[in-house]
């Protein structure tokens, strides 16, 4: 009985603000629709003949998405883009200028791959009435047009397609073979990964780095051991401690898991240390513009420097220096400077980057430390202080969950090693639970929140095997007293 109720419970939890069955994606003006079992509505192609002709290397290529960054492309009454975001688009939408591959992208038609292996899609040779050019899904296209089919971009030279041979984030048949197994958990098809290599998602949606000797090295807080029987089955912390848990924030393309889930449980328990006085979010982007030493923003930090930092210089709110996903700028501008005031307590001296916000209050969190490697004794720690730090390895199928108790499958173990690569990811428990398995055995979980917004997942939080230190996920453990330093 108390099984049952715990999956109710669970269920309950995580269907709240499920997303929606239409998403815009960052496309120019693109719309994309699911169909019920969760794929991708693909029936959209456009298509460009690559006529001979000095576009971009006339104007001059863009570094990143700029809509002004185009030119018109006479011979299609059109217009096209120099930005490296022309051929980004996830639905075989490719708006590219004719020279943008050889121009920006250092590449020729003639050097990409031949159809010597499969192509990323099922192709018909035969064009109609022997017109040259080629045919994909029923559309004919002329001699050098170029379309985009998830991370792959193709060319038609000579009645043949000629692709790139990329290994995408998201691949359907990854999907259907894990949804046909009998996992504990069930895969989905995220239109924010379609287009994505998987290169791509483990650089721009990680970013944590591995833990330094220094990290190893920390004192563990040990507690009272207690016995498993003495928890309950079910804990969340946001259960316990109403409003003063926060939701997942959407870290988007910035590997900056690091500033995400640094702020992420140093704002939780700064709300329940201080009872609920304190309540606001904390910044990532504070971290991500303003903690630069040896740290590099969306290109990757060390939890330990930005606890240093925590603790050192402090964050303001999240309301205050929002996440901006379209700041690339490089070196990252830090928009916020700080002094000590008469009592050694750290102010900001500009007023919040979000002119609409004008609390610029400084929160600060005494020196992490490392709970224990031990199931009992993390639980502890959370059901006492409030939800952990957790450091994790991250492998490819990871990406695609979307509900269930997740486990690293082995469905690549026979694919080459550059489908089978990991990276480190750094996330938040925020509590347990335990269920039947499909065969009656006792199945106990943790409950994450990750960083990928809430439409990822369940409502942004996700379930992984406890007690088995299931990706590394027990090893490295952190927590911080925030109930004092910085606050007045």
């Amino acid at each position: 009985m108390i099984g049952i109720k715990c999956q109710i419970l669970i269920l309950c939890y995580f269907a709240l603000h499920l997303p929606s069955v239409e998403t815009v994606i960052s496309g120019r003006n693109l719309t994309v629709n699911f169909y019920s079992d969760g794929s991708l509505q693909m029936t959209s192609r456009s298509k460009r003949a690559l006529s001979e002709g000095h576009y971009c290397r006339n104007r001059g290529c863009c570094p990143q998405r700029d809509d002004s960054c185009k030119l018109p492309y006479f011979e299609k009454n059109a217009t096209c883009y120099c930005d490296l975001f022309c051929d980004k688009e996830p639905i075989g939408h490719v708006d590219c200028c004719p020279d943008f591959w050889a121009a920006c992208q250092g590449e020729k038609p003639s050097e990409l791959q031949t159809q010597s292996t499969p192509l990323p899609f099922s192709t018909d040779f035969t064009t109609p009435m022997g017109l040259p050019g080629c045919i994909h899904d029923g559309t004919h296209y002329e001699e050098e047009s170029a379309i985009k089919e998830n991370c792959n971009y193709c060319i038609c030279i000579a009645t043949k397609w000629k692709c790139t041979e990329n290994i995408c984030l998201v691949r359907p048949k990854q999907i259907e073979l894990i949804n046909s197994r009998h996992y504990s958990w069930k895969a989905a098809n995220y239109s924010m990964f379609w287009g994505l290599t998987l290169e791509d998602g483990f650089k721009h949606r990680l970013g944590t780095f591995p833990p330094s000797p220094a990290l190893l090295a920390m004192n563990e807080m040990t507690g009272r051991v207690i016995s498993e029987d003495e928890f309950p089955l079910f804990f969340i912390a946001s259960y316990k401690w109403p409003d003063w848990i926060h939701s997942p924030l959407n870290q988007n393309n910035c590997g900056a898991s690091w500033a995400f889930s640094t702020a992420s449980v140093a704002a939780d328990r700064i709300a329940i240390h201080s009872n609920g006085i304190f309540k606001e979010n904390l910044s990532p982007q504070n971290l991500i513009s303003c903690d630069i030493n040896n740290q590099y923003g969306c290109n990757g930090g060390s939890i330990d420097s930005a606890w240093w930092y925590l603790r050192k210089r402090g964050l303001v709110s999240h309301a205050c220096y929002p996440f901006d996903a379209n700041n690339d700028e490089k070196p990252y501008s830090c928009h916020l400077r700080s002094a000590y005031n008469q009592y050694g307590k750290r102010y900001i001296i500009d007023q919040c980057p979000n002119k609409i916000e004008k609390s610029n209050q400084i929160y600060q969190c005494s020196p992490p430390y490392r709970v224990p490697f031990n199931e009992s004794q993390i639980m502890k720690e959370i059901m006492d202080n409030g939800p952990v730090q957790a450091v994790m390895q991250v492998h490819e199928d990871f990406f695609l969950y979307k509900t269930g108790i997740y486990r690293h499958t082995d469905e690549t173990i026979d694919k080459p090693e550059q489908y089978r690569i990991r990276g480190t990811h750094s996330v938040k428990i925020t509590g347990w639970g335990e269920v039947k398995g499909p065969n009656g055995e006792k199945q106990k979980f943790w409950i994450v929140a990750n960083s990928w917004g809430k439409s990822w997942g369940e409502n942004g939080y996700f379930r992984i095997i406890r007690g088995e230190n299931e990706c590394g996920i027990e090893t490295m453990i952190i927590g911080a007293w925030c109930h004092l330093l910085g606050l007045k």
